[in-house]
């Protein structure tokens, strides 16, 4: 009963996971459709990022609801929730509408993983739930795979059919449309297949409110519509110094209120302050890649959405194999080491993507990819049953949210303050070009002209890319010698009724 119970949950987290992914496919459709022009594409950002946004802000309050309510209950109105976002989001007419559909969509979709995650806890011994966790990282990661390619080949379905010929390039619609019965569908599963508990646990809604208002502050001081200008937007430091104060006054709530998002009673807060960090290092090793690589495709070597999204599947593939072998790696080798390891790999896999020219042959591109892809998958499994080792079991879903909060702000901080460097490193390293014109010269001048003009931008686009790719590098080392903080290989143990943990090496 309790695989049924898991494949249920999963199929939640696949379908959550999706939507996350599945507008980098379809993004050109939908600016072309609501009218942003495509030399400014950071005007869509919020697409994106509003997704993510609504995910990490519940999904603190919502994991310590489903440790009140029970984690039937919380996937039942997180998917009902997601469908009403996908509906709002597909009859949007203008970019405000659609980032708040976003958002609600996000909002819905965030208790989905860490439930899942705390599920596995409540059904399996501590000892025994890597493998199973694992399972939960791949369903997570499937769905990073199929949402670039199941946008874009939704969109392509409903464009091949004659009835919805006029409808291009709005046919991105009816990728959020299909979420209805879907849902529908995984709520009749959940309700027949997941156990119903409930315990006595208060739930923090201050300190829910102060977190989720500080995470949306740092996404309003990161969104820069003028890259070309600075880094920031002329908001962004008093906002980013806005939202580091309620970020201490949520610090400071916590150690004072009587009831808390996760309470210290029996928390190895070093450790479980290792595993947020290497979380948010992966996060942001993740969605940098996801965006950047896509653009590289599109703006080096000219490929267009599709087939942009087809390369990424060198990467997404990679990532569910890495976390199924690491989920069962960890419960042989220990959580540490089998994290270390993968986010060696990983920085490794991104210094060859650093080192990519505009005519990058294809196997080294599925080479590099392939390398980046599992060493990150290998880390999945590792952090999320580490987590649920350093604190009581009555904290399970509040700290299993915690772990993918920290992965899902490295991924909104990450695209962000990147993608804001970058653009903006591009506008500087093109500030000095002059664009040809075809007037008063010789046809032949011309031609000349224009070539050296769009080899110097590609240089450019080079340049910026490389430079990301150097630095999402880094980011994985600083998270391996993170990983080194994490506990080491888990033994068989068995947690008192009071949640307090026996043991964790």
């Amino acid at each position: 009963m309790r695989r049924l119970a898991l494949a249920a949950a999963g199929a939640a987290v696949l379908l959550g996971a999706l939507d996350a992914y599945v507008v980098v496919g379809v993004l050109v459709d939908m600016v072309r459709d609501l009218g942003i022009p495509v030399n400014h594409l950071e005007q869509a950002t919020p697409i994106v990022t509003g997704y993510l946004l609504g995910y990490v802000a519940g999904m603190p309050l919502l994991g310590q609801l489903s440790d009140r309510f029970g984690r039937r209950f919380v996937l039942h109105v997180c998917l009902a929730g997601f469908a009403l976002g996908s509906v709002l989001t597909a009859v949007s007419g203008d970019l405000p509408f659609l980032v708040a559909g976003r958002v609600v969509q996000g909002l819905a979709g965030g208790a989905l993983l860490p439930v899942t995650m705390a599920l596995v806890a409540d059904l399996w011994e501590a000892h025994r739930r890597s493998t199973a966790l694992g399972a939960v990282g791949a369903a997570q990661e499937l769905g990073s795979v199929l949402g670039t390619l199941y946008g874009v080949g939704l969109a392509s379905l409903f464009n091949a059919w004659p009835l919805f010929e006029g409808w291009e390039p709005q046919s991105w619609r009816w990728v959020f449309w299909v979420n209805i019965p879907l849902a529908l569908v995984a709520m009749v599963i959940v309700h027949f297949t997941v156990p119903t508990s409930k315990r006595p646990v208060k739930i923090d809604f201050i300190g829910g409110g102060l977190l989720a208002l500080s995470l949306g502050l740092l996404v309003v001081a990161l969104y820069n519509p003028t890259p070309a200008e600075s880094v920031l937007p002329s908001w962004g430091w008093p906002v980013l110094g806005l939202s580091l104060v309620v970020l201490v006054g949520f610090f400071l709530w916590e150690r004072r209120a009587s009831v808390r998002l996760l309470s210290p009673e029996g928390v190895h807060w070093t450790r479980f302050w290792a595993v947020l960090g290497v979380s948010l290092a992966t996060g942001a090793a993740l969605m940098v890649t996801l965006v950047d690589v896509e653009l590289f495709a599109q703006t080096v070597q000219g490929r267009d959405s599709a087939a942009a999204a087809r390369l990424l599947t060198r990467f997404l593939i990679a990532l569910p194999i890495g976390a199924l072998l690491g989920g069962f790696l960890a419960s042989r080798l220990g959580d540490r080491w089998v994290s270390f390891a993968g986010l060696v790999i990983a920085a490794s896999g991104y210094v060859l993507i650093s080192r990519w020219p505009a005519d990058v042959s294809a196997f080294v591109l599925d080479r590099d990819l392939a390398v980046a892809g599992f060493g990150l998958g290998l880390v999945i499994a590792p952090l999320s049953a580490a987590v649920l080792r350093v604190v009581p079991s009555t904290s399970h879903g509040v700290a299993s949210a915690f772990v993918v909060v920290a992965r899902m702000t490295g991924m909104l901080v990450g695209v962000a303050a990147l993608s804001a460097w970058g653009l903006h490193r591009f506008q500087e390293l093109t500030a000095s070009l002059n664009t040809p014109l075809p007037f008063g010269v010789p046809a032949d001048e011309f031609k000349r002209q224009l070539a050296e003009y769009q080899h110097k931008l590609s240089d450019a686009l080079l340049t910026e890319y490389h430079e990301i790719f150097l630095i999402t590098s880094a980011i994985c080392v600083a998270g391996a010698l993170g990983s080194l903080l994490l506990p080491g290989r888990a033994r068989q143990h068995v947690e008192s009724d009071s949640g307090s943990l026996k043991s964790a090496r």
